[in-house]
């Protein structure tokens, strides 16, 4: 409880300082005053059109890619696994691209985010075709990189392609990650799928703590394995697929924060999964501050600063993995 008390204090804290900080140069309590009772002035869009919606997108989508990350790393009993493993972030990907190299997302103001979870969804059939509904945790891991690989080469290949310049340098850009000129709008686009996402995933803590006596073992307590691979694949690619359709991609929410916070609740996975999803908000709201407030006259990119912290953390997982096989 002192954790879960920490941690919310946490994200409270980060989502307030989001909202009053800007480079509007509005103070704190005129923000907060101009968000809860302002009238229809630009103070009050200010608030309520730009940095409220940033903010909650931030929580959303910070807090689904840990509880992801940290249902992926459960199931497949690995620390060094990421809700991108499955292939669902690639596929959104590949998606998003296609919609802004064909035109869509100019001509359509739903085109990108559609194209994005139609690209998840197209990605998770065909891992689950490949694995099978019966396969093992490798298989899914082989099928997932097999489909990431090839969604991460057609996309090189449609950017190759691109007689373009100017939609080859907005899907590279894209592909980054920001949380900057999002509306209200891409709020309740992603809300429904996220929390579809989250509710199945809340519900695995007792599987997933099964899971670590081994299959045979929870099978025995009574859990059903393909049931809870299906809930794993399917929330995993709708919070996932949700957040890069609004958001682009951003990784490494998803493998940091589990790592960072799975000694303070006894490594059991059941307990992760709120927690990462706590941390995730926190690592995310952070990350976004951090765009704004370092070089905001550059686009710093979201999915930038989150491959700046979570690299390093990637490749010292590798040298202690490496060493403790030793």
């Amino acid at each position: 409880m002192r954790l879960f008390a920490i941690l919310s204090a946490l994200v409270a804290l980060l989502f307030i300082t989001a909202l009053v900080v800007g480079p509007a140069g509005i103070t704190p309590g005129t923000a907060l005053r101009a968000l809860i009772w302002g009238d229809a002035g630009p103070l009050s869009l200010v608030m309520r059109e730009i940095r409220l919606p940033r903010a909650i997108l931030a929580v959303l989508i910070g807090a689904s890619l840990g509880m992801a990350g940290a249902a992926m790393q459960g199931y497949l009993r690995n620390p060094l696994a990421d809700p991108g493993l499955i292939g669902v972030s690639g596929s959104a990907a590949l998606g998003a691209v296609l919609a802004i190299q064909t035109g869509l997302a100019a001509s359509f103001a739903f085109g990108l985010p559609i194209a994005a979870l139609a690209g998840a969804l197209f990605g998770v059939g065909l891992v689950l075709a490949l694995a099978g509904p019966r396969g093992g945790s490798l298989t899914l891991i082989l099928a997932g990189i097999a489909i990431s690989a090839l969604a991460g080469a057609l996309t090189s290949l449609v950017l190759n392609l691109s007689p373009n310049p100017f939609a080859a340098n907005e899907i590279v850009f894209w592909m980054m990650g920001s949380l900057s000129d999002r509306s209200m709008t891409h709020v309740w686009i992603a809300l429904p799928l996220i929390a579809a996402g989250s509710l199945l995933l809340i519900r695995l803590p007792r599987a997933l703590d099964a899971l670590t006596l081994g299959e045979d073992a929870a099978a025995a307590m009574g859990i059903n394995l393909t049931r809870l691979r299906l809930m794993v694949i399917f929330g995993t690619a709708a919070v996932v697929g949700a957040g890069v359709a609004v958001a682009g991609a951003i990784g490494f929410v998803g493998l940091v924060v589990p790592h960072l916070l799975r000694r303070y609740v006894g490594a059991r996975p059941g307990q992760l999964l709120w927690a990462s999803a706590l941390g995730g908000a926190a690592m995310l709201l952070t990350a976004d501050l951090a765009v704004r407030l370092i070089l905001p006259a550059r686009d710093l990119k979201l999915g930038v600063v989150t491959a700046l912290v979570g690299a390093p953390l990637f490749l010292h997982l590798i040298y202690r993995t490496r060493r403790e096989g030793l």
